[in-house]
């Protein structure tokens, strides 16, 4: 198969282009705004290009011959989004856009999609679901994310496309480039002694690791074949903040004074509590292999052994 990823350099795009290198040949796309070389797998198997998914008359080019569009490129700052709302209209909805047109013109069918719990809003249905009612948005990145989504299932209606749509809980693993464990070991490298903490500590998260992510993607291509497959990517528990911290601290032996900011949400769009629901995809067979813990102390270990990515992600 001849596969194309967008974000390809980013953390859970170029993991998932090192395994389906495997047996298939990858063209990777990016423009290295939040991807990093470093990232882009050596194999015979995987291209790169650098481009601006905003060049639709590029991607028109550059799609050609291509059997199945896995679209991760997105800006994925939820906490800063407030700081800069065109990013999200610009890269997640107007992209999504341009990338559905260069497949319509080049007679792609089949687009997966990762999208995002914050799709769900403010919900007070725990785990959640995916056919849960929408409920007002809190956040530009998911309000865009969502808007995605239907764009996507209007395109799978109207050009009898068809997509994987998959809506994760926070990521970890190697690559790692952003998100509270990224933000408190370089909190702890920078000052051992003290560490300020978004919020009150008790936000509640259901994180899954990178291979995991990628098993249940393959998995679903594999054996779920409806028009418009949405599935929840989330683990089977949550963890606390509090939690999370102590881990890392225990991790690297310190024990630093916690001052907090106050509130239940870290920061304006920040959701108190995330946890999906995932019997679909576990119908297909899939399971969680990893622990919470054990995605935690992995992701640490691989940013405390790969430093450079604290001092170029700043």
């Amino acid at each position: 198969m001849k596969y194309l990823i967008t974000g390809g350099a980013g953390f859970i795009g170029s993991n998932l282009a090192q395994e389906l290198s495997k047996k298939n040949n990858i063209t990777i796309i990016d423009n290295l705004s939040t991807g990093f070389r470093e990232f882009l797998p050596k194999h015979r198997n995987i291209k790169f290009i650098r481009c601006d998914l905003l060049d639709k008359n590029k991607l028109i080019k550059i799609f050609k011959g291509h059997e199945i569009i896995f679209h991760l490129a997105a800006n994925a700052d939820i906490r800063f989004g407030l700081d800069h709302p065109k990013k999200d209209l610009e890269q997640n909805a107007i992209v999504t856009f341009n990338v559905l047109e260069a497949m319509r013109f080049n007679k792609i069918k089949k687009i997966v999609f990762t999208s995002t719990a914050p799709v769900y809003g403010m919900n007070k249905i725990f785990p959640t679901p995916e056919n849960a009612k929408m409920t007002y948005q809190n956040s530009l990145y998911g309000a865009s994310k969502l808007y995605c989504e239907g764009l996507i299932s209007s395109y799978c209606e109207g050009y009898n496309f068809q997509s994987w749509i998959f809506r994760f809980v926070s990521v970890l693993g190697p690559g790692y480039s952003h998100g509270h464990v990224f933000d408190f070991v370089n909190k702890l490298l920078k000052n051992s002694k003290k560490i300020k903490i978004l919020g009150d500590g008790k936000q509640k998260k259901s994180y899954i690791h990178i291979f995991d992510v990628i098993n249940a993607i393959k998995i679903a291509l594999q054996k779920s074949d409806q028009k418009v497959n949405i599935f929840n990517l989330g683990h089977n528990n949550y963890i606390n903040v509090n939690k999370s911290i102590k881990i890392i601290e225990t991790l690297m032996n310190l024990k630093p004074k916690r001052f907090y900011t106050g509130g239940k949400s870290g920061w304006v769009g920040d959701l108190p509590f995330v946890f999906l629901d995932n019997k679909k995809i576990k119908k297909l067979g899939w399971r969680p292999k990893i622990t919470i813990e054990q995605g935690i102390k992995h992701t640490a270990n691989w940013l405390l052994d790969n430093k450079w990515i604290l001092r170029k992600r700043k």
